[in-house]
């Protein structure tokens, strides 16, 4: 009789474990959208920088860390190369909402009678070989308030010089947002902030050059080197670590340059 009770016993746990099992998958594969900081095999380089806010998002064309107390992403990720902006008979739409974010990116409408334009992280110009990742771009999680002076000004002269330098050195990565502080003015009913400066931070595909941008939010004719700052500084306003995977030897020498000429030449 207490062989008979203990097969039951064994029985019934071997069930249980199964069955935790099949739920630990099936939860796995219900937040399949969301990558975790630490989702990349550390034996192989990744370009995609840390989350302070632990909503990261994937689309073909670029990688996002959403910040749902801004509305608006904190970065967006992606590696640009040679001559992947140049096609240019595309159809252009009109910004959405993000399906993507769980907790539902910035309306539209937030943007109306502002006085900002909805302004690009990743350009749409530098998603052009498809219509598919060109609408990519269009999506409110993918954009940021900016005065039209700024947009279509120094922002887009430091856009136009990113491609050229990816047709350069055979790709970049490139990690660019606006810097979200508690201290933002904001647009709209759901309180958009308006970042009082925006960066770039762009490392060459081989991963031996390294630069980032400070840009203030402003209309500008300076030139662009007067905005370059190491990578160390920027990631103490943002509280980012933008290439987390490099070797520290490679990332310190890197993150501490301020070396525009070295790009330039």
């Amino acid at each position: 009789m207490r062989i008979f009770f203990l097969n039951i016993f064994l029985l019934s746990f071997i069930s249980s474990c199964q069955l935790k099992n099949e739920n630990t998958k099936l939860d796995t594969d219900a937040t399949s959208t969301k990558v975790s900081n630490n989702s990349t095999d550390s034996s192989e380089f990744s370009p995609l920088p840390t989350s302070t806010t632990n909503a990261v998002y994937e689309r073909e064309g670029y990688t996002f860390s959403y910040a749902e107390a801004y509305e608006q992403s904190e970065w967006v990720a992606y590696l640009l190369e040679d001559g992947k902006w140049k096609y240019s008979d595309l159809e252009r739409p009109l910004f959405e909402q993000d399906p993507l974010v769980k907790t539902e990116s910035a309306h539209w409408g937030n943007y109306k009678k502002s006085g900002y334009t909805k302004g690009h992280l990743c350009p749409a110009g530098d998603r052009k070989q498809s219509q598919e990742l060109y609408e990519e771009t269009f999506f409110t999680s993918n954009a940021s308030p900016q005065l039209y002076d700024f947009n279509a000004g120094v922002w887009n002269r430091l856009e136009n010089k990113v491609r050229y330098w990816a047709g350069k050195y055979d790709g970049v990565y490139v990690v660019t947002g606006g810097v979200l502080t508690e201290d933002l003015e904001t647009i709209g009913r759901e309180e958009v902030a308006v970042p009082k400066y925006f960066y770039k931070v762009l490392l060459t595909k081989d991963k031996t050059r390294m630069i980032a941008f400070l840009v203030p939010h402003e209309k500008s004719n300076q030139p662009l080197y007067e905005f370059v700052v190491s990578v160390d500084e920027l990631e103490q306003k943002t509280g980012i670590d933008f290439f987390p995977k490099l070797n520290d030897a490679s990332e310190n020498k890197l993150e501490a340059s301020k070396d525009y000429k070295g790009w330039s030449f």
